[in-house]
């Protein structure tokens, strides 16, 4: 067959057939029952492994992470969890952390290593810190542009209005190449929902761009804030480019009253991001995915400010999600793989994923059965491919 500049072969996908697939330019150009595509280019065996899409990261930090710093001991909140005690013990131990560009590194090595090969990062954008952390990371995301792709995230850590400057800074930055606009808990950080989501949906607004907000807020005013962002969504035909990361509130609701909010959520087109925290209620995931609400993951912090665990790894975090949210057959464990593929990509807009003509050759493979033994058995090594090239493997990047 012509035109085919790498051929993967003994391929296993994920409904159980054994393929051969073309890759040329990047992208899949043949995908062919095993030994029926004639072997005249570079050819790479899978041996039988299971060839998955590279996962989506859909929510993390690069630029506050300590991982593969020293290592930090983490302090309590004095009462309960606080987003503004948080905050402020982030600050605390960021000015003792080792420069932010060799943090951020590692911590996307260790995603790379691990099969992401997608990715949204916030970072923090507002009057404490400028624009020199969305500088740091820009570079950073252009150093690792040819093994990962980079979603940035303009992210007021210390609010809107409590923070000087930061509506200014907003649009500063998305000048400068974030590509989307978030938030903090409008309602409780800032204590003015209607004047924060006004700075973030009129910067969204006036650039063209997506939002998503980080919304910790429990009970019935997390709820609330949902409805209200979601009501922003329609009213400005938004559908399909806001998410909300954690919104914990929906974990607090009653299935009827979940299911209620839920539809909305699906017909406002806003994704929710959950990452299963060990100490909070999160988001019921097969409700809302039942509701047709989008729903994709994150690692979120890893080894920082706010809780010392993390690998960087989306498979590992599919298996949380599924362990707590009571996942056991094999259509939930496959609904969890889905949270950190299909519906992450969807969720961040991505163009050309998965295994199908047409698409990026960005995969990853693991020796596993099929996707609900992936999900429990986390195996490894993995061998994780950059649109047809081989960009790590044995849990580390090649170069």
């Amino acid at each position: 067959m012509a035109g085919i500049e790498t051929l993967f072969t003994h391929a296993k996908l994920a409904d159980g057939s054994r393929k051969d697939i073309g890759v040329s330019g990047g992208r899949i150009v043949a995908i062919e029952p095993a030994g029926t595509i004639p072997t005249g280019s570079r050819t790479v065996d899978i041996t039988g492994s299971l060839l998955v899409p590279a996962f989506v990261e859909g929510h993390i930090h690069l630029d506050t992470s300590f991982y593969g710093d020293k290592w930090i001991p983490h302090k309590a909140c004095t009462n309960g969890f606080d987003v503004h005690e948080r905050v402020a013990f982030q600050a605390q131990n960021m000015a003792q952390a080792a420069p932010m560009d060799e943090r951020a590194r590692k911590q996307l090595e260790l995603c790379v290593a691990n099969g992401s090969l997608r990715m949204r990062s916030h970072v923090m954008v507002d009057g404490s810190v400028g624009l020199k952390s969305l500088e740091t990371i820009l570079t950073i995301r252009e150093e690792y542009r040819d093994i990962i792709d980079i979603q940035l995230v303009a992210f007021p850590q210390n609010g809107i209005l409590k923070s000087p400057g930061t509506p200014e800074l907003l649009n500063e930055a998305i000048a400068l190449g974030a590509d989307l606009v978030g938030g903090l808990d409008p309602a409780s950080f800032d204590r003015d929902l209607q004047g924060h989501l006004d700075v973030v949906f009129g910067v969204a607004e006036k650039h063209g761009v997506g939002v998503d907000i980080h919304l910790h807020d429990f009970g019935s005013l997390g709820a609330f804030t949902v409805e209200e962002i979601c009501a922003r969504t329609a009213a400005l035909g938004m559908q399909g480019k806001v998410a909300i990361s954690h919104a914990y509130g929906l974990g607090d609701l009653d299935p009827d009253a979940a299911r209620r909010i839920g539809a909305k959520i699906a017909k406002a087109g806003v994704s929710i991001m959950t990452n299963a925290p060990g100490d909070h209620v999160f988001p019921p995931v097969a409700l809302l995915r039942s509701e047709g609400v989008t729903v994709f993951s994150g690692s979120d912090n890893i080894r920082d400010s706010w809780w010392p665990y993390g690998d960087g790894d989306m498979l590992s975090r599919a298996m949380m999600i599924g362990y707590r949210s009571g996942f056991y057959t094999d259509d939930d464990l496959t609904a969890a793989f889905d949270v950190v593929t299909i519906a992450g990509a969807k969720a961040l807009g991505l163009e050309g994923y998965g295994i199908a003509l047409g698409a990026k050759a960005d995969f990853v493979t693991l020796v596993a059965e099929h996707v609900p033994e992936a999900v429990v058995a986390v195996p490894k090594p993995r061998r994780v491919f950059k649109e047809g090239r081989l960009v790590a493997e044995n849990g580390a990047v090649v170069r």
